[in-house]
């Protein structure tokens, strides 16, 4: 490298030593990115390695555009003191921006699972959580800070070995100007085509990297600052047409008509209970026993519940609408906070809104939190209840919210004062990250090897404290209980940490009068289908539209997921990975392990068929996105009208 570098003008030779640095300072914060959370890579490949240093090297060029553009203009003050200044500030912002983000997702990918993009400010923006989290932040961060200031201290000791004496006006020498234009010209072009990844029609993109390594591995390959950068005009989505529009509905079609069961009474009261970060691997009740909730499992005792359950997301924010309005997040910006979150879409309250049910939101967060508040209203919810309703701080956790214990059991008294038939939700909040647990319930709770273990079981103790309460109101035994995980937590376990086994969540049904029969379905059931089948449970005669499928619809049984540019669907005992336009694994995602064989090639008729449904799904979901055509008569008169004035087309 020296060698080379020797043949090189100085200038040019310098820049490209000081972009080194940078390259190697992002390569050092993915090995201690990589070290942090060494359990979500069990299959990790040595090429991977290989293959994470192109794109630090894209993404250096990238960033470092404006650095090297304006440091090879050929104009002789290189040596004078304000140009080696300036140089020196913008060198270390830079680098600052680039080694940043990967230290932030150390942290942070416990929770998603994928390299931060862009949407991660749009999150933190879509409600006030960020000012009451940075403190929990800088307390459980400390040591990322330390290392993000030792890796600035490193940068400068090795900038100050690539100062060099530069020619000025008064020592410039004959040629100077040829050889700098010329330097300039080639340096630039080069450095542009490794910025835009190669020769390609377009730049390298995060999807590319699913070429060259598995997509569970990408989130390694990939440097935040990359993704970041990539995702910041991609959050619209893009018309696809796999299938001419008159078939596409032969493979997959959201308008769903109901088939009312006759299992329940007519206007039977409905509460959804979505369980903050209760990931199956917590459970008892799928785990031989072995967990953290007690009073959850003697519920799934007596509910239909799931043994393949799967959620939607890995967000909370990628939840909600998952859950209420079986509309899923297949892009890299949850639903909420994109550009389609004011869309026109069917709910649970406003579908039980037209057969009369009153309707509730409950989550002890502060309001506004996740613009929880605000999509509850566009839902169509009759009311929201949240930290300010509670009216008492002394039980705030002084991060999230109101303490489960407490919110819980007055989220049923509050109840009492609906008018029924009523439809509610209530989110739960303390088993969130940094699981705090009071201290009068620190000696009683059920501790274990993650941090989590103790939240868990804190929220577990909180969901008895519900029912318990709950059983004592008049609209309990007419009551319908769906109760779930929003999604998955942070996990140690490397087998949790698999795109077979990461969304895995308990989901369960369960009405006190014993009328929904008690039994663990191998069925695949994912939170998109909660919404159809409580429509026909309660024996409603309508059409509505849906990404998931009725329990009692026995068609489809089906689970799909998105992250990184890759799509995760979910049958027949297997999880179909369908990256660029085709599918590149078959895992059988029965069999609970991290070493799983592919089974593409011996399974291609049913890889076919898999193709075809993935490909319907997103066509179906990208255009009726852009086209504001989320709900049953706009998606019904969509092929015989002239597109509405404003629709996103």
């Amino acid at each position: 490298m020296k060698r080379m570098l020797a043949y090189l003008p100085e200038h040019v030779s310098t820049l490209l030593k000081r972009m080194l640095i940078s390259v190697l300072l992002l390569y050092i914060t993915r090995l201690i990115f990589f070290g942090f959370n060494f359990s979500a890579f069990p299959r990790l490949e040595f090429f991977d390695f290989f293959v994470a240093l192109w794109f630090d090297m894209i993404t250096v060029s990238l960033f470092f555009t404006p650095y090297y553009i304006l440091f090879l203009l050929p104009i002789p003050i290189r040596g004078y003191t304000f140009h080696r200044a300036f140089f020196k500030l913008l060198f270390h912002l830079t680098n600052a921006l680039l080694i940043a983000p990967n230290l932030l997702d150390i942290g942070y990918f416990k929770y998603t699972s994928k390299r931060s993009t862009f949407d991660l400010f749009s999150v933190l923006g879509a409600g006030n959580d960020f000012a009451q989290l940075i403190t929990s932040f800088l307390k459980d961060s400390w040591v990322i800070l330390i290392i993000f200031a030792l890796l600035l201290a490193f940068s400068e000791f090795l900038y100050r070995k690539t100062q060099r004496s530069f020619q000025t006006f008064s020592t410039l020498k004959k040629g100077f100007y040829k050889e700098n234009f010329i330097s300039m010209v080639v340096v630039i072009a080069l450095l542009v085509l490794v910025a835009r990844g190669g020769f390609g029609l377009r730049p390298t993109g995060i999807i590319e990297a699913s070429k060259y390594s598995k997509g569970e591995n990408t989130a390694f390959v990939l440097p935040t600052a990359f993704t970041m950068v990539k995702t910041m005009d991609q959050s619209s989505l893009v018309q696809v047409k796999y299938f001419p529009e008159n078939q596409v509905d032969n493979y997959f079609n959201p308008v769903k008509t109901s088939n009312p069961q006759n299992i329940l009474d007519n206007k039977t009261n409905v509460m959804v209970i979505m369980l903050e970060s209760f990931g199956r691997e917590f459970i008892g009740a799928y785990n031989n026993g072995k967990g953290y909730t007690p009073f959850l499992d003697s519920l799934i005792e007596v509910s239909l519940s799931f043994n393949n359950g799967f959620a939607n997301g890995k967000k909370s924010i990628e939840a909600v609408p998952a859950i209420l309005a079986s509309v899923p997040t297949l892009m890299d910006s949850p639903y909420i906070s994109s550009p389609y979150g004011d869309n026109e879409i069917n709910s649970l309250p406003s579908i039980l809104g037209k057969f009369g049910y009153e309707s509730a939101f409950y989550h002890g967060a502060t309001n506004g939190s996740m613009r929880f508040d605000a999509f509850a209203a566009q839902c169509g919810f009759d009311h929201y209840f949240g930290r300010i309703e509670y009216n008492n701080d002394d039980h705030f956790d002084k991060t999230w919210g109101i303490l489960d214990e407490y919110f819980n059991p007055w989220t049923a008294k509050k109840m009492t004062e609906l008018h029924e038939p009523f439809f509610s939700t209530l989110f739960t909040l303390s088993s969130h990250h940094p699981y705090f647990i009071p201290k009068h319930m620190r000696s009683s709770i059920k501790k274990g090897p993650q941090p989590i273990c103790a939240s868990i079981n804190y929220g577990d103790y909180a969901l008895r404290q519900f029912f318990e309460e709950a059983k004592k109101q008049p609209w309990f035994e007419n009551t319908l209980f769906v109760i779930l995980a929003d999604h998955t937590p942070a996990t140690e376990t490397a087998l949790y940490n698999t795109r077979t086994q990461m969304y895995r969540i308990p989901i369960l049904f369960y009405h006190p009068s014993g009328k929904i029969k008690a039994q663990k379905s191998d069925e695949v059931f994912q939170q998109l289908d909660i919404l159809p089948t409580i429509i026909d449970l309660l024996n409603l005669e309508t059409k509505f539209y849906s990404f998931g499928n009725s329990y009692y619809n026995k068609s489809e049984k089906e689970a799909i997921t998105y992250i990184e540019g890759s799509y995760y669907y979910y049958k027949n005992n297997f999880m179909t990975t369908f990256t660029n336009e085709r599918a590149r694994n078959l895992y059988d995602f029965t069999v609970m392990s991290t070493d799983v064989s592919d089974s593409l090639a011996g399974r291609q008729k049913e890889v076919k068929a898999n193709e075809r449904r993935i490909k319907a799904l997103i066509q179906q979901y990208n255009r009726d996105l852009i086209m504001n055509q989320t709900t049953v008569n706009e998606k019904e008169n969509s092929l015989h009208r002239k597109p509405k004035v404003g629709s996103r087309e």
